[in-house]
């Protein structure tokens, strides 16, 4: 028998009652996560210093303001998103009420990835909580530390009947997935999340997945190419790369890979001083396997700028590759490390027709100086974000959605966007009792009078529009 056949009915039995629709239960359990960050601080820092070595500025920017800031977003606004939302009627339905109301899905499951381990289930949880849901969470077993974190303390804040942590590796998150839920959350790469996918479409579940792929940065001739340097190497070092939304690839031409090279090498060197591997502000890849995926793609291109490995820290150097093929090993998948491959192309056009042939990404990047060109890129490709002169960013921003597409993922959340996400919106019409004779003109038997009469109450006109002769 499936291990979590009796977890999932029990969320079941406490979602039925009703409990966590109610406001004041959301808010309750907003608070509580909101009292988990702030005493548990300590605990995480060390958690993710265990796991990855990420500095305590990264923990505190990309793992606990954000998730305080969701958190504090939605209690500000819940009582707004709640509200049923009034929609415009027909002639026919004027004296009746129309209106959309937000709803739970029910006992939804979230399944985290290991890079940012609590970002990354908690901002899910927030939308998930604030849309009245019951929730069992799956923390990636590869960041260890941080999960048994998880594991060990966030459910004595929550209540137990409607949250649970569960934890394992692919053969837990297989069995988790044999049960039904209401919804589905996950966070991963291409290929898990289209096991997860057939795993839902046996129960017809819903679900997001935010996924990946090689985000492209196209850096026009006429830039500040130090400050192009500075943004690109704190977003592909960031978290030592191994970030969804990092820039994974340059495409410039010739000329200005030669003048962007210097500026790169005088950002690292600004960043993490001579000798990044004794710099306190540089992380750790986070295992051994990822270590030899990330170390073997050195061998793409020339190594211009790093380049240096340490198996036994697991940690590589900040690293251009140039002269990058696109038949390179570095441009067949992912990096999700401090990597950046350099891929020459002579012109803008052949740039968006190079990010065009490949899987949609979740993010395009492009530095110019040059307006219209900004637009151009942004007008003839198609990612799950965009940036202009500048990497990351726009995922800080907690009134934009953040997601993917094709590829890259399916669905989206931060803010408002994740309490919509985990709520159904539910189509609802409360009629009178009475007024029978203008409802008989839609019954049998029909006549053309009949058909006249009610198309007139039931057609929408074009507006605003003329003939030219």
């Amino acid at each position: 028998m499936n291990p979590y056949v009796g977890l999932v009915s029990s969320l079941r039995a406490a979602w039925l009652t009703g409990k966590t629709r109610a406001a004041e239960h959301r808010v309750s359990q907003l608070e509580a996560l909101g009292r988990f960050l702030d005493e548990k601080k300590q605990p995480i820092l060390d958690a993710m210093a265990s796991d990855m070595r990420k500095p305590l500025f990264e923990v505190e920017l990309s793992e606990i303001i954000i998730v305080k800031n969701e958190v504090n977003y939605a209690l500000n606004n819940l009582s707004s998103w709640m509200k049923d939302e009034g929609v415009d009627k027909n002639l026919v339905t004027q004296l009746d009420t129309a209106f959309i109301r937000k709803e739970p899905y029910g006992v939804v499951l979230i399944i985290g990835p290991w890079n940012y381990p609590l970002n990354l289930i908690l901002v899910p949880l927030v939308g998930a909580i604030a849309a009245g849901n019951c929730v069992i969470i799956k923390p990636s077993e590869i960041s260890s530390s941080t999960e048994k974190l998880v594991a060990e303390t966030l459910p004595s804040y929550l209540e137990k009947d409607c949250f649970a942590v569960v934890t394992g590796g692919p053969a837990e998150m297989t069995q988790l997935l044999e049960n039904k839920f209401d919804y589905i959350f996950f966070t991963g790469i291409p290929q898990v999340g289209k096991i997860v996918m057939a795993a839902a479409a046996k129960h017809l579940t819903p679900l997001t997945l935010e996924l990946g792929g090689k985000n492209p940065c196209y850096v026009a001739d006429q830039s500040d190419l130090q400050n192009v340097a500075n943004r690109l190497v704190w977003g592909r070092c960031f978290n030592a790369g191994q970030t969804c939304v990092a820039p994974d690839y340059v495409l410039c031409s010739a000329e200005t890979q030669e003048k962007l090279l210097p500026a790169l090498r005088r950002a690292i060197t600004q960043f993490f001083g001579p000798e990044p591997r004794e710099s306190p502000d540089f992380a750790r890849i986070i295992s051994d396997r990822q270590f030899q995926r990330v170390r073997a793609l050195l061998g793409s291109g020339r190594v211009a700028i790093g380049g240096q490995t340490d198996e036994r820290q697991r940690y590589i150097a900040p690293t251009v590759l140039a002269d990058v093929q696109p038949s390179d090993p570095a441009m067949q998948e992912e990096i999700f490390g401090p990597v950046l491959p350099i891929v020459t192309v002579p012109s803008v056009d052949e740039a968006i027709a190079f990010i065009n042939r490949r899987e949609r990404p979740l993010a395009v990047y492009v530095f110019a100086s040059d307006s219209k060109l900004v637009r151009r890129v942004l007008e003839r490709t198609s990612s799950g974000g965009f940036g202009a002169n500048d990497t990351i960013m726009q995922m800080t921003l907690i009134s934009l959605p953040f997601g993917g597409i094709g590829n890259s993922g399916l669905g989206s959340y931060h803010g408002k966007f994740s309490f919509d996400t985990f709520s159904h919106r539910r189509a609802c019409l409360l009629r009178s009792m009475g007024l029978e004779t203008m409802n008989a003109l839609r019954y049998p038997p029909y006549s053309q009078r009949k058909m006249g009469l009610v198309l007139s109450t039931f057609k929408i006109k074009r507006t605003g529009t003329c003939t030219l002769l």
